[in-house]
């Protein structure tokens, strides 16, 4: 069986997922090809511009993105206003379908969905084709045409794809895949005695994605400052090497640790007692599979602010509004244990381990069913 997944390099959270797919159809004995849409079936010079653009946006207008994301759920996918952008790519990807003859095609990406909705729009005969929702809501770009599957997060958001039209058994709730690693417990004390961690002081970590600029992490460190009780705490400042700086000189002392890119973060979280992080749709699936209680703060309008909500609908998460606030949620936090069980228990119950098996099982079945 050959498999082709689609994927774009908005962010590092499709690409971990596609990896993590890949992975798991590789166990499965399946042949995978994994494809980002904009850098091979566009161009690479589209790739890197738009995600300038994209970053830029994220960075220094992020109301800019969260108005656009905004209209995005306004119109659908195929609209005439988008301007023919969910087509980009059409032309290529047909060859690409033709020369690889998959069996199956699976899309982490909304944009490769639309583009493969337009193909089967003009009456092409193509293979099953399952999208992976990455993030915890329904947006209308995600609602392509034609679509046989749709594997979602959680049971809420699968009733929202099929509270706006999409028939129930093409909704299949898996999670969202997660590296392997997350699918194995990790003993919390091992974890903190590999890190040099002392077992007699809560530990918090934050984060902000791989970009940890596009965060509000000097928020974090300045919030961290003005505890009245003492905490370990772990500060991931990703790719950008100024902010660890940054975060370094803020929060100068013992019981701080300030780290750059970190390639494998499930040591962190199992070692952790809080997660503060902004609520990009990887970090809460990775959150949610290391079963790590968290504090939002500093999420970007558009799909992060819709995942802050449903974690909090979904009693996972508190969310913190101002850096004031942040404070207050922190030494609550910390000051009640039961609390944090509350929001464990909470993690467990929308849970979804090995979900990029579960995946793989509904796309290869579903294969079959076409056969």
């Amino acid at each position: 069986m050959r498999v082709l997944i689609l994927t774009a390099s908005y962010g590092s959270g499709h690409n971990a997922a596609a990896r993590a797919l890949a992975d798991a159809f590789t166990e499965h004995g399946v042949d995978v090809t994994v494809i980002d849409h904009f850098r091979e079936l566009v161009h690479p010079l589209f790739d890197r511009a738009s995600r300038a653009i994209y970053m830029g946006l994220l960075r220094r207008a992020p109301v800019v993105w969260g108005a656009a994301y905004a209209l995005g759920d306004w119109m659908p996918s195929d609209s005439p206003l988008a301007f023919g952008l969910t087509r980009v790519g059409t032309a290529r990807l047909t060859a690409l379908l033709e020369r690889l003859a998959p069996d199956a095609v699976v899309s982490v990406h909304a944009t490769p969905a639309a583009a493969m909705a337009s193909l089967a729009a003009e009456g092409r005969r193509l293979p099953p084709h399952t999208t992976v929702v990455t993030d915890f809501v329904a947006h209308s770009q995600w609602l392509a045409r034609g679509l046989d599957c749709y594997c979602v997060a959680d049971a809420e958001v699968g009733r929202e794809f099929v509270a706006r039209g999409i028939p129930r058994e093409r909704v299949v709730v898996t999670g969202v895949p997660v590296r392997a690693e997350f699918d194995t417990p990790v003993d919390g004390a091992a974890a903190r005695l590999a890190l040099g961690l002392s077992p007699h002081l809560p530990v918090v970590l934050a984060m902000a994605g791989s970009n940890g600029s596009v965060g509000r992490l000097p928020d974090v460190a300045w919030a961290l400052t003005r505890l009245t009780r003492p905490v370990q705490t772990v500060l991931v400042a990703g790719h950008d090497g100024a902010l660890a700086e940054t975060l370094t000189r803020q929060t100068a002392g013992p019981g701080v640790r300030v780290l750059g890119y970190v390639p494998d973060v499930r040591p962190l979280m199992a070692a952790a007692d809080l997660l503060i992080t902004k609520a990009g749709g990887m970090t809460l699936a990775e959150a949610i599979a290391a079963q790590v209680p968290m504090l939002l703060y500093g999420s970007l309008p558009g799909q992060e602010r819709h995942n802050a909500r449903f974690a909090a609908r979904a009693g996972i998460a508190l969310a913190a509004r101002s850096r004031h606030e942040l404070v207050r949620l922190l030494e609550r936090a910390l000051a009640e244990p039961e609390l944090l069980e509350h929001l464990r228990d909470g993690v467990r119950r929308v849970c979804h381990p090995h979900a990029a098996q579960h995946i793989v099982a509904a796309v290869v079945e579903r294969s079959r069913q076409r056969l």
